[in-house]
């Protein structure tokens, strides 16, 4: 199809939204590798999972097998108010850059969370309400995640614990003001209500924090409440299954307009976002169908796939979690205050590590002011601010671009703008004053975080 037919943004009817999540595990020849309950080094039973999960979300997690997963009618219902959301056609940045490339971004920045996580959070809070508990506990990084949770949980009358990784939760008074008023309690972690909590910063005094810290807190205090369970916004299976709409989307309006990729760039933390966006694409590449070059964006200063080792590990910094293969930096790694608050996690989901250790997709590593350059130029010439997390991932797409015009060649990239950036100005002032500094660790530095990772027989890295 002629391309001056495409429009700027690609709209999907609600009739043509995806009625089913797509669980990409199903077409993955080797699969995830279990987690590992860390008292008997043994996959984790449903029963185990179900103490701090919900149990649908249970069965979502354990299940490698099914390759379509209905979503239920009252999540449909409501993914409505703000899915379909656009594919747009970047010409503007195009002609800015003045490639012979095609680039689309999925836009996941419109709803009130300001990005995608609203995409798991309302399914994770539609399945506590229907199990009959009473409230939820969480992390959070940048915001997002607990702003989506605490929507969620307003929607359906649940109670919502949020733990703030305390460098965001500084940085970032008004998305905490966002979650406080759907009715969210908001506490920076590392915090004093939690063993946990306390132990972290009698060894790190000071510590700005990481999703680690927060996880190990939030876990520690829906255990010790009847009626609430943990829940959590990247990294495990059953989020990344929930994050397939965006990709599914991705590909309806692609293929409405006749539109083949060659590149799938996402931005990486714990793989929520990447996941989603890659999953059916992936899933025709495993089958034989057809071939994409997909690229995980990470900041350098937290180089889990880049730098990190392909091993169990625990998910948070206390050590309370179920063991997890994955490509980590050590649960003890706490990153450096860099302003992409969502990516600052020492690990990556197991699927998108086991897709990455089978030369499946592969990974690049940025600095944090080569990031904000590319962002600024986006928000110029495109008129939306992105969040820092997704500027990981801008930036790639504009070094790609910028390689086709020297080659000549017409790929067609495609990218995720996970969301906006409207709540990271402390950020952008950083930028704008010229005072951002680039941190990238040393292998000293790594070392430290690789010397707690777990040792026992078949964990060698």
């Amino acid at each position: 199809m002629n391309t001056k037919e495409i429009p700027y943004k690609i709209y999907l009817d609600e009739q043509e939204m995806p009625k089913q999540w797509y669980n990409l595990r199903a077409d993955m020849n080797n699969k995830p590798a279990p987690l590992l309950n860390p008292s008997t080094l043994k996959p984790m039973t449903a029963e185990e999972l179900s103490q701090v999960f919900c149990e649908e979300l249970v069965k979502q997690e354990l299940d490698n097998d099914t390759p379509y997963i209905d979503i239920p009618e009252p999540i449909l219902k409501f993914y409505k108010m703000y899915r379909p959301a656009p594919l747009v056609r970047a010409y503007c940045l195009e002609e800015k850059l003045q490639t012979p490339a095609k680039i689309y971004y999925k836009f996941e920045g419109n709803n009130t969370s300001g990005s995608h996580k609203l995409n798991s959070a309302i399914a994770q809070a539609y399945y506590a309400k229907e199990q009959g508990l009473k409230g939820v506990t969480t992390e959070t990084g940048a915001g997002q995640w607990g702003t989506a949770l605490s929507m969620a949980c307003a929607y359906f009358g649940l109670d919502c614990q949020v733990y703030m990784v305390k460098c965001s939760y500084e940085q970032k008074p008004f998305r905490r003001e966002v979650m406080r008023t759907y009715g969210a309690a908001v506490t920076p972690s590392p915090s004093m209500e939690t063993e946990i909590g306390r132990k972290i910063l009698a060894e790190h005094p000071g510590t700005s924090g990481s999703l680690g810290c927060a996880i190990s807190e939030a876990v520690e205090m829906a255990a010790k409440q009847d009626g609430y369970r943990y829940v959590l916004g990247s990294v495990l299976n059953q989020v990344l299954l929930h994050q397939t709409i965006i990709g599914l989307e991705t590909k309806a309006a692609l293929d409405k307009y006749g539109v083949k990729a060659d590149m799938i760039i996402g931005c990486a933390g714990g793989g929520s976002n990447l996941g989603g966006l890659i999953s059916p694409f992936m899933g025709e590449k495993l089958r034989g169908e057809r071939d994409y070059q997909i690229i995980a964006v990470e900041p350098a200063s937290c180089p889990s796939l880049t730098r990190g080792k392909f091993a169990y590990d625990y998910c948070d910094t206390g050590m309370v979690t179920p063991l997890q293969k994955m490509y980590t930096l050590g649960s003890n790694f706490i990153p450096s205050a860099n302003h992409a608050g969502g990516l600052r996690y020492h690990g990556m989901s197991s699927i998108l590590s086991q897709l990455y250790h089978d030369g499946l997709m592969e990974a690049r590593s940025v600095e944090q002011t080569a990031v904000f350059a590319a962002a600024t130029e986006f928000a110029r010439v495109e008129g939306i601010l992105p969040a820092p997390e997704s500027a990981h991932a801008i930036y790639v797409a504009m070094e790609e671009a910028k390689k086709c015009k020297e080659t000549g060649e017409e790929k067609t990239i495609v990218f995720g703008l996970t969301g906006t950036g409207y709540f990271d100005m402390f950020a952008y002032e950083k930028f704008n004053n010229g005072t951002m500094t680039d941190y990238i660790p040393t292998d000293e530095d790594l070392k430290q975080g690789f010397d707690g990772i777990p040792r026992f027989p078949g964990n060698e890295f």
